[in-house]
């Protein structure tokens, strides 16, 4: 059965914060050829245009106010003011929507007001958590984010996740039942690497052609976990001399993690590439020998998926969705989570043990082909619009019959009050 599917998320290409754009395209997209209408309403960055047709899917981007905000969390309000806006606006024209879904706190408000005015049922995707982030909640900030949070799960008639690893996190932090909380694993374009091949020239401009990569490509905040490789690189370089390493990504860590790098003086052995655009991420896929995820936390990890699809053998941390994606020297290698020593290891086995990256590169692949592929996705995500849906109409018909009893209640206990009073006037009567 189509359905009119509203998408409220702060992140659509060409603006790519982290893994929600990616998730939340390429799920449209998907979405588009199953033959459902979908409509995201997003934030304009830079010269973005504010409505695009984009592949079937319309992208309807909205400004934040002029006036400056004291703070993110404000900057997040006035863009939830915008977003409901827009989105009345659009349903004053075309309809109103079967379904909201919701992707993170940030869209939170918005997808509670446009529910409560509409009676449109929320689906909210919780891609990951602030206590998780942070491992626990230790400001106001954060509690404000971990609350809104809970009141975004509390609001939707079901909740979305990932990983089995953050729906008992989910269940854990704000005691949701567990038959709410769907695990709809993220996905990866299977044809992402059609027609690429390494290409010799653009790798010659990180490393030279006797070194090996080891690549990491994520946000630079702590919880991706690079601090921890580059501090496992001394033991790499002492084993295995002829290898680099490629950190390809931007945050808040930047400086910290150039100081590391010098006070190690390894500065000859990493290079930071910056913010990879378009082709070249795939390039670099193509370009490294290893790839290496130490996330301390990591509720999926989509760039996992890629770097086993580009035929790249991995490292990854025993951690969230990480741990459920790899099986140990079957299609990946695992290390402990914030262990330098670790992760030296099991990148050094790679080096060395070229029958076992072959084999782990052929599994890798074929498991993200059969089980990552966004058709399954759609139609898993699809089935929680259903359930949804099914619960909202269940509870409109509860509260049509709550009416209807009450109304009949009231006119009961209305007639029996128009008895009593025709029986004391007849008394009266009588005694009169």
């Amino acid at each position: 059965m189509s359905m009119k599917i509203l998408m409220l998320t702060w992140e659509y290409p060409p603006r790519v914060v982290g893994g929600i754009a990616r998730v939340v395209y390429d799920l449209s997209k998907t979405l588009i050829k199953d033959g459902h209408d979908v409509t995201v309403v997003t934030y304009k960055d830079g010269d973005a245009p504010y409505f695009e047709d984009d592949k079937g899917v319309k992208v309807y981007r909205v400004d934040n106010y002029m006036i400056n905000p004291n703070n993110f969390i404000d900057w997040i309000m006035q863009l939830n003011f915008n977003l409901i806006a827009k989105a009345n606006e659009i349903m004053e024209k075309e309809g109103k929507f079967d379904v909201i879904h919701a992707h993170d706190w940030l869209v939170a408000y918005a997808a509670k007001t446009l529910k409560n005015s509409y009676n449109i049922p929320i689906v909210a995707t919780i891609h990951a958590t602030e206590s998780g982030r942070n491992s626990g909640i230790h400001d106001e900030t954060q509690r404000y984010i971990n609350d809104t949070e809970w009141m975004l799960t509390y609001e939707s008639s079901e909740v979305i996740v990932n990983s089995n690893y953050m729906k008992n996190e989910l269940q854990r932090l704000f005691g949701l039942p567990y038959e709410k909380i769907n695990v709809v694993p993220n996905g990866v374009n299977l044809n992402l690497f059609s027609g690429i091949e390494r290409d010799y020239n653009f790798r010659r401009k990180y490393a030279m052609d006797n070194e090996k990569i080891i690549l990491f490509m994520g946000r630079l905040v702590y919880e991706k976990g690079v601090q921890h490789l580059i501090a496992a690189m001394p033991k790499i370089l002492n084993g295995y001399h002829d290898s680099k390493l490629i950190i390809c990504g931007k945050g808040g860590m930047i400086d910290e993690l150039k100081a590391q790098v010098q006070a190690l003086g390894i500065s000859q052995k990493v290079y930071f590439a910056g913010y990879m655009y378009g082709k070249d991420v795939q390039r670099m896929y193509k370009a490294a020998d290893v790839a290496v995820f130490p996330s301390t936390y990591e509720p999926f990890g989509i760039v996992a998926l890629e770097a086993m699809l580009s035929e790249n053998p991995i490292v990854v941390s025993d951690v969230g969705g990480l741990n459920e994606i790899v099986q140990h020297k079957e299609n990946g290698m695992k290390s402990y989570a914030g262990n330098p020593n670790s992760i030296a290891d099991s990148i050094l086995e790679l080096l060395y043990d070229h029958k076992l990256c072959a084999e782990i590169t052929k599994k890798a692949k074929n498991k993200v082909r059969n089980e990552y592929n966004w058709n399954k996705i759609a139609q898993d995500t699809h089935f929680a619009y259903q359930k949804a849906i099914c619960q909202s109409m269940a509870e409109k018909q509860k509260r049509q019959l709550e009416q209807e009893r009450a109304k009949k209640t009231k006119k009961a206990i209305k007639g029996e009050n128009e008895i009593t009073n025709l029986l004391n006037f007849r008394k009266r009567q009588a005694y009169a």
